[in-house]
């Protein structure tokens, strides 16, 4: 009897029926071996030497796993193919001490039947340099966080974390912010001119030269200028181009970028893709055939795909869509980023002939709606470019000219799968060069600029990998860490930084400025994976590291002062005693003080406006009375938002939610009021819960829908929506 040892029991269940009755297959459930979570845990003198510690809970999943392995011939360590598997692989063979020839490696890059047992058949041993590379990570990481922590618990409040990865990712999130906060509008005009043709069809185009160098037009007097000038000018049509454009197939899906297509198309955030992904690789059943995996290994920065699936697809494609959808030549792709691992595949189904349609029965709705996206990536990465004709129109008048540029669809490629991505067709009416055109009407319009948009979950995924800042399994983890943390908050979708955010940040940059860096972080990344090629020793990184590091620490705990003691000037003025107001910071961020404090101790709360600014929180009656004490019920504003507050305070300290609208649930006399997840996001639900279980992402608005009655819509960027998946409705608000 041989035994198997996976990480998931999901996976289990599916190997029991690829391998059979010789082999016996037990789940770790993740990492079962880490350092001790109440102490440091690595032993700096003694070369970063770690202490690992048997995770609590995971007692008796090892003793399972220790009497299995002394009862089996030879035990497969087959937890995922990556270095954190590699460490759950080194720490379960250590614990179990058997002998080296009975202990083996097997790498499941897909869980399928002859992935499953070509990996028995050819087992490796533990990859060392990749186990090292995760315990340097390790080590690294809880340097940072067990030494930065104690500093912000001393210096701002208890609780706060710091992490090397994390903080970084907070300070793009605060920079950003800075950004905006900073940025100064430009103004820029453009102009528009409609025309007609000889047999009165329009044509518009739009200003863009003058004597043959790009026009820029700053001010309303220049765009009227110009727009006088040209009125009663002759146009003529000085040139027309015909010509074919290709548009070339997306490569598949890697992990940040099955992140972000998830994000902006399924509105899923980076943790629930992976979940919903890990799910699909581990194993689904599918009726008689039983368990199995349904994609490849989900963590990859790779676009690198097998012979045998590429002439898979091919295949697909040419039986199913016709010979003139295939290429002459499989496709490869490069990614723009050179600091590839390439350690896996890129993310793709395990079978093309298991289409999404004929197993969405077995699946969620997520699960199916995940594994479309995957298997249309793949199958159209390997399909011709879609080709348009494209038709572009220049008319000069005097030193001026005009273009605009028309393309309609000539041959759809792999646009027959990524239909969602088809430009809409822009017919251009048939003219010749040399032709003079009526001018119908020419129109200035005033632009600005804009600053750059904050972050999304998706488009932070991006700014990561392109920085080359964590790899595939960190992405989703490190988003979910510092909204979790209260540094950033999730508002319409977009990443706002918190005042706690903000404050963290700003003292860690200015007194860790080469740790808590872009390029440094994305440096180190490059050390780890140095380590996993065996290009470098494990404890050097670390003792390059902690040299900067130590003398650091110490010149933060003598410079940094208490957040209490930080004053901001304001411009308010104290309403008691005429002095200043000034700006100070208490348990739940910044607040108004006076000035000639402890003498007048009048506090005024602030608000934070969504462009960044603070403000006196006004105090709003509501007409209310407190059901304790009977006076006045106020508006306040807390870090979960608006609530109601007794003007009493601190006398009486009664609050309550503020009522959205009714519950529009039939039979429900709850409230519907602003909620917040468990991990900090924000949602409305019922009062009446869990008997109601009523919830909705975006605000509710108290309005029938007129298309299908629902009885209330919500709130979408500038547009109510009906609620109803089946029903497209929406108004401009």
């Amino acid at each position: 009897m041989n035994l198997v040892i996976v990480e998931s029991p999901a996976k289990a269940k599916t190997l029991k029926k690829f391998l059979g009755k010789d082999f016996n297959i037990e789940a770790s459930y993740g990492h079962v071996i880490d350092l001790p979570k109440n102490e440091f845990g690595v032993d700096i003198e003694k070369g970063f030497n770690p202490k690992y510690t048997v995770i609590e809970g995971k007692e008796k999943v090892l003793k399972k796993i220790k009497k299995a392995a002394k009862n089996s011939d030879i035990v497969y360590l087959a937890s995922d193919p990556d270095r954190e598997g590699e460490a759950i692989a080194w720490h379960i063979a250590k614990y179990i001490k058997l002998p080296k020839d009975k202990i083996k490696r097997a790498l499941f890059h897909e869980i399928t039947q002859n992935a499953v047992q070509e990996a028995i058949k050819n087992p490796t041993s533990i990859d060392l340099n990749k186990f090292n590379a995760q315990q340097a990570r390790r080590i690294l990481d809880r340097i940072v966080g067990y030494q930065i922590s104690p500093l912000l618990w001393k210096k701002i409040k208890r609780g706060l974390s710091a992490g090397r990865v994390q903080s970084v990712a907070v300070r793009l999130v605060c920079e950003r912010e800075e950004e905006i906060k900073n940025f100064v509008p430009e103004e820029y005009w453009t102009i528009e001119a409609i025309f007609l043709t000889d047999d009165n069809k329009t044509i518009e185009l739009k200003l863009v030269k003058k004597n043959g160098k790009k026009i820029k037009i700053s001010d309303k007097k220049t765009a009227d200028k110009i727009v006088k000038e040209l009125k009663n000018s002759e146009f003529i049509i000085s040139k027309v181009v015909k010509k074919d454009r290709k548009r070339n197939p997306l490569p598949p899906f890697i992990t940040s970028t099955l992140q972000q297509e998830a994000s902006n198309r399924l509105n899923f955030r980076p943790t629930k893709t992976m979940q919903i992904a890990q799910s699909l690789y581990e194993g689904i059943p599918l009726g008689d055939e039983g368990p199995v995996g349904l994609i490849t290994y989900m963590r990859t920065d790779s676009f690198r795909l097998a012979d045998i699936a590429i002439g898979s697809c091919r295949k697909y494609i040419k039986e199913n869509f016709g010979k003139e959808y295939l290429p002459a030549k499989p496709l490869s792709y490069t990614p723009k980023n050179k600091k590839v691992q390439d350690a896996h595949e890129a993310i793709r189904p395990t079978s093309l002939y298991r289409t999404p349609e004929s197993i969405k029965q077995y699946l969620t709705n997520e699960q199916y709606k995940l594994y479309k996206l995957i298997w249309d990536r793949f199958v159209a990465c390997q399909m011709k470019p879609a080709v348009y004709e494209q038709t572009t129109i220049t008319v000069k008048a005097k030193n001026y000219e005009f273009t605009g540029t028309g393309s309609i669809l000539k041959f759809e490629g792999f646009l027959k799968v990524l239909s969602h991505l088809r430009e809409k067709d822009k017919e251009l009416p048939k003219v010749f060069e040399n032709q003079k055109l009526k001018l119908k009407d020419i129109i200035p319009k005033q632009h600005f600029t804009e600053p750059p948009p904050r972050y999304t979950e998706s488009t932070l995924v991006k700014a990561l990998e392109e920085k080359g800042i964590g790899r595939p399994s960190t992405y989703a983890p490190t988003i979910s860490n510092i909204i979790e943390r209260k540094y950033v908050e999730v508002k319409d979708k977009k990443l706002f930084p918190t005042e706690l955010g903000m404050i963290v940040n700003k003292l860690l940059v200015e007194n860790f400025p080469e740790i808590f860096n872009v390029n440094f972080t994305a440096q180190m990344e490059e050390g780890l994976d140095k380590i996993e090629l065996g290009e470098l020793n494990w404890k050097d990184i670390l003792y390059q590291f902690y040299e900067k590091f130590k003398d650091t620490l110490e010149n933060a705990y003598k410079n940094i002062q208490h957040i209490k003691s930080i004053i901001e000037d304001s411009p308010y003025t104290c309403d008691k005693c005429g002095s200043k107001m000034v700006i100070r910071w208490g348990e739940h961020g910044k607040f108004l003080a006076c000035s000639n404090y402890p003498e007048c101790k009048n506090t005024k709360p602030l608000k934070i406006e969504d462009d960044g600014t603070l403000k006196i929180e006004e105090t709003e009656k509501t007409g209310e009375k407190c059901e304790k004490c009977g006076a006045d019920m106020i508006i306040k504003h807390g870090k979960f938002g608006k609530f109601l507050a007794c003007s009493n305070y601190p006398k009486c300290k009664n609050t309550k939610p503020i009522s959205i609208m009714k519950c529009p649930l039939p039979g429900c006399n709850g409230e519907i009021i602003i909620r917040k997840t468990k991990k900090g996001k924000t949602f409305y639900g019922c009062t009446n819960y869990p008997q109601c279980k009523f919830a909705e992402w975006y605000e509710p608005v108290n309005k029938m829908c007129p298309e299908c009655g629902s009885p209330y819509l919500i709130k979408k960027s500038k547009y109510l929506h009906c609620p109803n998946s089946k029903c497209s409705y929406k108004e401009k608000l």
